[in-house]
């Protein structure tokens, strides 16, 4: 099974994507970064947040491997324990899933079209974060539920009492 990353602008050189790139070495399954943007000639800076957002939107579901199993990150998402996003790891897996792929939106997030595609909207939490850290707690949960797959110590969980 290939995990694809597929994410709105670039990622630059520095201590995110060195952590990024540490927790990708770490995957059995092979992570395919693809990075969009909008290189159409009329400036960014001109379009509505809707114009942005939807056209963001055609260039990640543009960046989808076919009969994918498509997971758009976004704040208003379902929250998962990290046991939970194993077992769904593990069932993509074990159901022959040729492909999982998440989708990280731009500043104002996924339009109507990502979340009509998504199999499971996925929340990191309430708060916002820096999207090059998305990238790096995702590949981080990624490697974790390889591990809880695996029953590998790496997991801990939570302590009960």
């Amino acid at each position: 099974m290939d995990i694809v990353l597929a994410a709105v602008g670039r990622a630059k050189a520095g201590p995110e994507r060195d952590l990024f790139d540490e927790y990708a070495r770490r995957l059995r399954w092979p992570l395919i970064v693809r990075e969009v943007e909008d290189r159409r000639p009329r400036s960014v800076a001109a379009r509505s947040v809707a114009e942005r957002v939807a056209r963001e939107g055609e260039l990640l579901l543009a960046a989808l491997p076919a009969g994918a199993v498509v997971v758009a990150l976004d704040a208003a998402g379902k929250p998962l324990t990290s046991e939970d996003f194993a077992h769904r790891l593990g069932t993509w897996r074990d159901q022959g899933a040729a492909s999982v792929a998440f989708l990280i939106g731009g500043a104002d997030g996924h339009g109507a079209a990502v979340r009509a595609r998504a199999d499971l909207t996925l929340s990191l939490g309430p708060m916002v974060w820096p999207h090059l850290l998305v990238r790096t707690m995702l590949a981080e949960q990624i490697y974790r539920g390889q591990c809880i797959l695996d029953g590998h110590p790496y997991h801990r969980g939570r302590q009960q009492d």
